[in-house]
C-alpha cells in the first residue's frame, strides 16, 4: 500500500485493467493480446521510420543551411574583391585621366612653341638670305686685304687668329679686355702691308 501512494494512475489504471480482465474472461483476452502486440508493435515501427525519416530531414536541412552559409560567406567575400578592384580601377582611372590632361597640356604647349620656331626660323631664314651673303662677303674682303684668318671658337673679349705675311706667318692672340680699342685697332693694321 505504501507504493500506492506513489503512483495512484498506476494503480487506477492497473485496477480498470483488471476489471476489463475479469469482465472479459480469460479466454476472450487471450485471442486479443496478441493482435494487440502486433498493432503496438507495427506502430512503433512506422513511428520509428518517420522518426529516422525527420531525423534525415533534419539533417539534410542543417547541411543545407551550413552549405548555404558557406556559399554566403564565399560570395560576400568575392563581392569584397570586386568591390576593392572597382575602387582600384577607379583610382588608376584618376590617375590615367589627370596624366592625360597634364600630356595634352604639354602637347598643346609643344605645338605652340613649334609654331613660335617655325616663326623665328622664317625670320632667321629671310635675315640670312640677306645679311650672310653680305658678311661673307665683307669678311672675304677683310681676309684679302689683311690675310688674316681668324679662330671663330674664342671666348668674347680674346681675338686669335693667323696673319700670314709675305715671308713668315705670325700668330695673333689679342685680349680685348686689357687693351683700348683703338690700340687692338692700331695693332691688326700694323700686319697690314701699305704696298699694293
Amino acid at each position: 500500500m505504501a507504493q500506492g501512494h506513489k503512483f495512484p494512475e498506476l494503480i487506477e489504471t492497473g485496477e480498470d485493467l483488471l476489471v476489463y480482465i475479469n469482465s472479459s474472461g480469460p479466454e476472450k483476452l487471450k485471442g486479443q493480446l496478441p493482435a494487440l502486440f502486433d498493432t503496438i508493435l507495427e506502430k512503433q515501427k512506422v513511428m520509428t521510420q518517420i522518426l529516422k525519416g525527420v531525423a534525415e530531414m533534419e539533417e539534410n536541412v542543417g547541411q543545407r543551411l551550413l552549405d548555404l552559409e558557406e556559399q554566403k560567406k564565399h560570395r560576400k567575400k568575392e563581392l569584397e574583391n570586386v568591390e576593392e578592384q572597382l575602387q582600384q580601377c577607379m583610382a588608376k582611372s584618376q590617375i590615367t585621366d589627370s596624366e592625360l590632361q597634364f600630356l595634352q597640356s604639354e602637347l598643346e604647349s609643344l605645338r605652340s612653341s613649334e609654331k613660335e620656331l617655325e616663326a623665328l626660323q622664317n625670320e632667321v631664314d629671310e635675315d640670312t638670305t640677306e645679311i650672310i651673303p653680305s658678311a661673307v662677303y665683307v669678311a672675304q674682303l677683310y681676309h684679302l686685304i689683311t690675310k688674316i684668318k681668324w679662330e671663330y671658337d674664342t671666348p668674347p673679349n680674346i681675338l686669335k687668329g693667323v696673319h700670314y705675311g709675305p715671308d713668315l706667318a705670325t700668330p695673333i692672340n689679342i685680349d680685348t679686355s686689357a687693351r683700348s680699342r683703338s690700340d687692338t685697332s692700331d695693332q691688326l693694321w700694323s700686319f697690314v702691308s701699305s704696298e699694293w
